[in-house]
């Protein structure tokens, strides 16, 4: 879908410059607020209060956020956090940057690694490495080539919000839950560079456990990679933090927690489905995890 206003008089339509935009959301009742960043001069360090997406809509910019530039291509989309300190570099004739902000202070980065750690160890695994543990990340980036379908979420967003047609604010609300989800599915933590050649394997190996969790073994990963059980399992251990068989476990209880929240599978089927054969030790972990019974 080509939006409306990419080639069309309603460019005009987006006549606030991000400068103002806190002060207009705050006075709005409404969910999001959705400006065009103003070109020919390049802005300085700033915060917002609200999460803030920066969507690339036509052309290229250059950001720096916090000491790390960062550079956008069309279709690039930046996530940042409430309070993340970023200025923005000259836009030329032909680049559209779409600031968008969500009133919502409920919505924020760590909510989204919160719903992506809580469904794959391996992410887990990578954010803490790449931010430490107990910290947070300030931003997310997402490339155009691994999130087309949340460009199209956000064209229809922007669409409805300047067009303003019967039910629109509705219709917003609908999509700003779809792009959270949408968000959390396609983001994914970049492998360093940097990993030492164990790092490399235990990623390998959070990966496999991601993909398998209802048949795989440490004794099937210590073939597959041909390493002695014991000496992986310790390697597994210090590395991680956790045992090999805590955290497959976990990515267990994880996969049974997304299926009984988004499928009708009956909660027998689901202890199968993740390959746990112990009814009474699936219960007890899943209320450990998420403090409630599989059936709530």
């Amino acid at each position: 879908m080509i939006p409306f206003y990419k080639d069309s008089g309603y460019e005009s339509s987006f006549i606030f410059s991000s400068y103002c935009c806190t002060s207009i959301v705050n006075s709005s009742n409404k969910n999001i607020y959705v400006s065009k960043h103003n070109r020919y001069a390049p802005y300085p360090m700033h915060t917002h209060t609200f999460l803030e997406v920066n969507y690339m809509l036509r052309g290229e910019a250059d950001e720096i956020v916090g000491n790390k530039e960062i550079h956008l291509n069309q279709g690039d989309l930046l996530l940042l956090d409430v309070g993340c300190e970023h200025s923005i570099g000259y836009l030329g004739t032909n680049d559209l940057l779409i600031n968008i902000l969500f009133q919502d202070r409920t919505i924020n980065i760590d909510l989204l690694n919160s719903l992506r750690s809580s469904r794959s160890v391996l992410y887990e695994f990578l954010i803490n490495r790449k931010v430490g543990v107990g910290n947070r990340a300030s931003y997310l980036l997402f490339r155009q080539e691994n999130g087309r379908e949340i460009q199209e979420t956000l064209d229809r967003i922007i669409e409805e919000y300047y067009l303003q047609r019967d039910y629109a604010d509705t219709i917003i609300k609908a999509y700003l839950s779809i792009l959270i989800a949408q968000l959390v599915r396609n983001y994914s933590v970049d492998v360093d560079k940097d990993l030492t050649k164990p790092q490399l394997l235990i990623t390998k190996i959070l990966q496999d456990i991601n993909d398998n969790d209802d048949t795989i073994s440490l004794s099937y990963v210590a073939q597959k990679y041909g390493y002695n059980r014991n000496y992986l399992s310790n390697l597994f251990r210090s590395t991680v933090g956790e045992t090999f068989s805590e955290v497959l476990t976990k990515q267990r209880i994880m996969h049974a927690h997304t299926l009984l929240s988004s499928t009708q599978m009956p909660v027998s089927e689901v202890i199968k489905k993740v390959g746990i054969s112990n009814r009474t030790f699936f219960y007890k972990k899943y209320r450990d995890y998420y403090h409630k019974a599989p059936r709530e």
